[in-house]
């Protein structure tokens, strides 16, 4: 089936839900919200919801860590 993956098209198994897409492109399922054809996917939904060739995904990864920066306390 054909999806459109944050704007590219992928050839994908049929009958993928959402949870299996996720685990499919690699990523952790706890740090990961998806939107299918516009609507955010609620994570208890996942498994339930299969995707259809010609259906849209945005799938945001959010990414720990962050800017390292000095501290230096005065006295």
């Amino acid at each position: 089936m054909e999806l459109k993956i944050n704007g590219e098209s992928h050839d994908l198994p049929d009958g993928l839900t959402v949870t299996a897409l996720v685990a499919h492109l690699g990523m952790k399922t706890d740090r990961v919200a998806v939107e299918l054809n516009q609507q955010i996917v609620p994570r208890n939904s996942w498994e339930k919801t299969t995707l259809k060739s010609g259906d849209s995904l945005e799938i945001v990864h959010f990414v720990g860590g962050g800017a390292s920066s000095s501290y230096s306390r005065s006295s």
